[in-house]
């Protein structure tokens, strides 16, 4: 039933048993654009809100990143992006971003990601795709075990998320993968007019598993041979009128009054 990968550490490697925050090159650093950047004030995008980035070096205000989409390399302020942990926990991510990227496409319903709290210090919230984006507080006992309900503790966010993959058990549905946000394509140009030849020319080449049915595509062909045939009639018919005018002089010595050029 679960969908979430479960290759991720488990707490029991933990001495604190928190699975918040993997020790420090224990996986590569990974992080998710939260604004264009470039603003489109200012010049075509090269990062997408959404966008997957794998972080190389940190200098200062900046991130030098590469694209996991595109494999672009540049660099971004630190302010654009957040640390994503795990695939679902993201670093540094309010409530209304959270929506933001879960309703960017590539997210179905049960997508989800845990972000920190924006009013509690330390404390973590589930935020989950369904109908709309449904928000649940993640509470933390002193003991360091985790719920969302009272009656069903966990001893690390990942045993929690691993649990809700299974079972929806009082949330709108069960988790079924971490947030995968694509970007927004940038808006395509309107297609070219295919002149009718060109349409002609494809229409007798296309392979059997184009999109129009055999039907149609005979139906169109057969359309537009009927009104090459129509085009041809009328040229020679032209060409015969054009014939129909013009004149044999004849010798002197012949039939003066007899007009050849009459059919």
């Amino acid at each position: 039933m679960g969908n979430v990968m479960r290759g991720v550490r488990t707490c029991n490697n933990l001495s604190t048993g928190d699975c918040g925050a993997p020790s420090e090159g224990s996986e590569e650093d990974v992080a998710v654009v939260l604004a264009d950047y470039p603003p489109p004030t200012v010049s075509e995008a090269i990062f997408r809100m959404g966008e997957k980035l794998s972080v190389s070096a940190e200098e200062g205000f900046w991130r030098k990143v590469r694209s996991l989409r595109t494999g672009k390399e540049n660099f971004i302020p630190g302010n654009h992006v957040a640390k994503v942990y795990h695939g679902w926990l993201f670093e540094g991510v309010t409530r209304q971003k959270a929506e933001e990227l879960l309703l960017l496409p590539g997210n179905r319903v049960g997508s989800f990601l845990v972000r920190e709290s924006s009013t509690e210090r330390g404390m973590y919230v589930l935020s989950v795709k369904h109908r709309i984006i449904r928000h649940y507080r993640i509470c933390r006992l002193d003991n360091g075990w985790y719920y969302i309900s009272a009656r069903l503790t966990f001893q690390c966010l990942e045993n929690l998320v691993n649990y809700y993959s299974d079972f929806a058990d009082g949330l709108c549905c069960a988790l079924t993968s971490p947030c995968q946000s694509s970007p927004t394509a940038p808006p395509t140009e309107d297609p070219a007019v295919v002149m009718r030849r060109h349409v002609d020319r494809k229409l007798r080449t296309q392979p059997n598993g184009n999109a129009l049915s055999y039907g149609v595509r005979n139906s169109m062909a057969a359309y537009l041979s009927f009104s090459e045939c129509e085009e041809a009639q009328r040229a020679r018919a032209q060409s015969r009128r054009k014939k129909g005018k013009s004149l044999y002089v004849l010798p002197e010595n012949s039939l003066a009054n007899v007009d050849y050029g009459a059919p």
